[in-house]
């Protein structure tokens, strides 16, 4: 599978840039003693780019959670204006709506697409990568620091010395390589594994009950099922030096959502109430709680200070006690 030319000269300076922190890596590792031509050293060379390039991202990651708190603010008017409009399907009871509705994002500056952006972002790092393997497993130098020799080492390259990174799942049974079978099989496993439990964890603890009772939290619950079979064999088509990416990349994702839904949970989710109990027992919360048991409402205490008494004298005690 090859990337188009065009495609691959937009991806040209983020190419450049996974070559650079892959082989600024793959240096890292051979002058700290390992073999430069073992392919674990380049597999911790991709993971090392992955930590960078995640890292790098966070920024992103958290102006995402704040749009997505600001589209949870503005759900009410937002329904409002779906309500005003149900039922009219003429061009002008359509465009009202529509130009209402960008009104409302506007004044309220909230984007419905920005939480797609790390994931629109990390498209083009992915497929960059999948070039640059792909390239360096026919021998091809790079556009950057990944020159011919080094290229060829990555392609050559094998884990444990019997699975090649430039191979595939789909390649091995060609060839009767059971060892990438196996180490295929296995990443698609971990990978479609955590991408579910990613998923699961943002459906179950991080949605109010109002999200939970709307059709789009229904159409989710269909592709928390479906997506994961699918990227479970599409999975089977790339080699395993991309795969490791993945793999790196999805394990990174689930302990940053695990992370943000224990202390940015979403207001009214079973996150928030549980992250409410933990502050309460710290003495952090008042929580006052419903004639039913449940929670109705959170105080946050004011901090108790902790400025040291300073000893009265005699003289002054007896001074403030004729003055009381």
């Amino acid at each position: 599978m090859d990337i188009p030319g065009f495609i691959s000269t937009i991806l040209w300076p983020i190419k450049w840039v996974v070559e650079l922190l892959l082989v600024s890596f793959h240096s890292l590792f051979g002058t700290l003693g390992m073999d430069p031509a073992e392919g674990l050293t380049w597999v911790l060379s991709i993971v090392g780019m992955v930590l960078v390039i995640r890292a790098a991202l966070i920024p992103v990651f958290v102006r995402q959670i704040k749009s997505q708190r600001k589209m949870l603010e503005v759900a009410p008017q937002l329904k409002k204006i779906q309500d005003k409009y149900k039922g009219k399907k003429d061009q002008f009871s359509r465009e009202a709506m529509s130009r209402e509705t960008m009104e409302l994002y506007k004044r309220t500056g909230t984007n419905p697409l920005s939480s797609c952006l790390p994931l629109l972002l990390q498209m083009p790092i992915f497929f960059s990568l999948f070039s640059v393997l792909n390239d360096a497993q026919k021998g091809n130098a790079g556009v950057g620091l990944l020159n011919t020799q080094l290229a060829r080492q990555f392609g050559d390259a094998q884990l444990f010395g019997i699975a090649p990174l430039h191979m595939s799942f789909q390649q091995a049974t060609g060839t009767g390589n059971v060892a990438v079978m196996v180490i295929a099989v296995i990443m698609v496993i971990l990978m479609t594994g955590s991408q579910f439990i990613t998923q699961l964890q943002i459906m179950s603890r991080n949605q109010s009950p109002e999200a939970k009772n709307s059709p789009m939290f229904k159409q989710q619950r269909i592709l928390l099922y479906i997506l994961p079979l699918v990227f479970a064999f599409s999975g089977f088509s790339f080699p395993l030096g991309v795969m490791f990416y993945w793999l790196t990349s999805n394990l990174w994702t689930m302990g940053q959502q695990f992370l943000v839904i224990r202390n940015m949970p979403t207001p009214g989710s079973e996150a928030a109430k549980a992250r409410e109990i933990r502050l309460a027992k710290k003495g952090k919360l008042n929580i006052a709680t419903a004639s039913d048991g449940s929670i109705d409402h959170v105080v946050l205490e004011a901090p108790k200070t902790t400025q040291r008494q300073q000893p009265v004298g005699k003289n002054r005690a007896k001074k403030q006690g004729e003055k009381k």
